[in-house]
């Protein structure tokens, strides 16, 4: 969208909030980058310069607006319906591989080259995937200085950077002040949170309709990993330094997100998972249009309008959650998961509430043995088979998974048919076209809005819906009575 010109004046002008994280205006007279919605007095058109991505920006020599924190907007959404391979790329930069593997980690993942990615992301985003990396560490430390008392020292490690002078220069060129500057700037009056958990904002493009998304996440939460606790939802997350605890609450305005880590180094990826199973990069208004061009959903749109798609913390996870889902009821599945994490999976310590285990990673699965599982041997072939897959490296269900390779993978495995493929897509892969037709619940949809009930007469009405079908299965979902559909008391 940044080289729209036009466009981007236009929305910079109206200062809408909704373009807000799809590009960034570099001030030519004043040397800031901003947000569309910065709500100082916009430039003349001839001193703007419109960038894909804040780090593209920051090497083009600007420093972030301090009135509208350009760096904090939300990710641009359209990595999240992209499945080539530079979607795939951002999403994995998001999630600290480049920081954790190095760009040539990051290349392994993606099956190309390092000189391959590099071209790729410049072409595209203006910055390699070097400089997209150091523009997130650049927010880590920004949020660490202004939440936590750490030392600036242990700011900087914390952040991934290797030395304090290369921290203490980026957060100068970045945010045109020193770290001790941006961290007086936000004490006065606001407490530092205790070393280990920090209290966040995660912000969201309006509007947005929480009710499907916690319900969803409360009712199917497994005892010990998740729970609902004074209205936020709370679970763990594994994380490459030790293990954390996450509670989410929605407001109006943003999700209040408190993190207790184990190590403040897992903080980017950890606000990086939040984002991804709340669906919060998502693009409301252009989903929202698509659906409601249908006159069978429009209705349904209008009433509930920023319904996101809930998905999860962990893709491997998920996947083995689907299987344990499979022709049973949501309170079954959740007892068949709870047995499985009390058995295999890892202690965790929660002092803020009931939660008590990681959930088994794929290699603590491989040696079960069948006959412990409760539930039928085809079930127990299909569980084996997906573990072995996982644990082995042959199955991709992570944020950079290639959706087509992975629904090629699963389609091998015994007893995964289309409601597990599409289920797993939808909420481990994150793909928004996902379409769960033979599931029950749509099929009750469909008979009660007078749209085709087989599979295959469903999917084919559904064509107009495309590419958002995941949002459009939530909106069906919301047409019956179940407690996914509503936030718990």
């Amino acid at each position: 969208m940044h080289e729209d010109t036009e466009r981007c004046v236009r929305a910079v002008q109206a200062k809408d909030a909704r373009f807000d994280g799809w590009f960034f205006t570099g001030v030519v007279t004043t040397g800031i980058y901003c947000r569309p919605s910065c709500p100082a007095v916009p430039p003349k058109p001839q001193n703007m310069r419109f960038y894909p991505s804040a780090a593209a920006a920051q090497q083009a020599g600007f420093r972030a607006c301090k009135r509208c924190r350009p760096d904090t907007s939300p990710g641009s959404p359209e990595w999240n319906h992209r499945a080539d391979v530079v979607g795939r790329a951002m999403r994995l930069v998001a999630d600290g591989v480049v920081d954790r593997e190095g760009v040539p980690g990051l290349a392994t993942r993606l099956g190309y080259s390092t000189r391959q990615i590099e071209r790729q992301l410049r072409a595209e985003l203006g910055a390699g995937p070097l400089a997209l990396a150091r523009a997130q560490r650049a927010q880590t430390a920004r949020l660490l200085i202004e939440t936590s008392a750490l030392p600036m020292s242990d700011v900087a490690f914390a952040s991934g950077f290797a030395s304090i002078r290369a921290f203490n220069d980026t957060i100068r060129e970045v945010f045109a002040q020193t770290p001790t500057e941006l961290r007086d700037r936000v004490a006065r009056g606001h407490p530092a949170a205790a070393n280990g958990t920090l209290s966040l904002r995660l912000p969201f493009r309006q509007p947005f309709y929480p009710d499907n998304l916690f319900g969803h996440l409360a009712a199917t939460a497994v005892p010990g990993v998740e729970e609902w606790r004074d209205g936020a939802y709370r679970r763990t997350l594994r994380l490459p330094h030790g293990p954390g605890v996450v509670a989410l609450k929605p407001t109006p305005t943003y999700v209040a997100c408190t993190l207790t880590l184990t190590d403040l180094r897992d903080l980017t990826i950890a606000i990086s998972r939040c984002r991804w199973m709340l669906d919060l990069d998502a693009d409301p208004e252009a989903v929202d249009e698509l659906l409601s061009a249908d006159e069978v959903l429009e209705p349904l749109v209008r009433k509930a309008p920023g319904r996101r798609v809930p998905r999860t913390a962990c893709g491997a996870e998920f996947g083995i959650r689907a299987v344990l889902g499979q022709q049973v009821s949501t309170a079954a599945a959740r007892t068949h998961a709870a047995r499985l994490v009390r058995a295999h999976g890892e202690p965790v310590e929660d002092p803020g509430g009931g939660l008590t285990h990681l959930f088994p990673m794929p290699e603590a699965l491989v040696g079960l043995d069948p006959e412990n599982l409760a539930f039928p041997e085809s079930r127990r072939t299909t569980l084996k088979a997906l573990v072995t897959a996982l644990a082995s490296g042959d199955l991709d269900l992570s944020v950079g998974a290639d959706w087509d390779e992975a629904r090629a993978k699963l389609g091998e495995l015994p007893g995964i048919g289309p409601w597990t493929t599409e289920t797993i897509a939808m909420r481990s892969l994150g793909d928004p076209d996902a379409f769960i037709a033979s599931d029950l619940g749509i099929r009750y949809a469909a008979r009660a809005l007078e749209l085709p009930v087989t599979p295959a007469a469903l999917t084919r009405r559904a064509a107009a819906w495309r590419p958002w079908r995941s949002y459009a299965v939530q909106h069906l979902w919301a047409t019956g009575d179940h407690a996914i559909n509503t936030i718990p008391a």
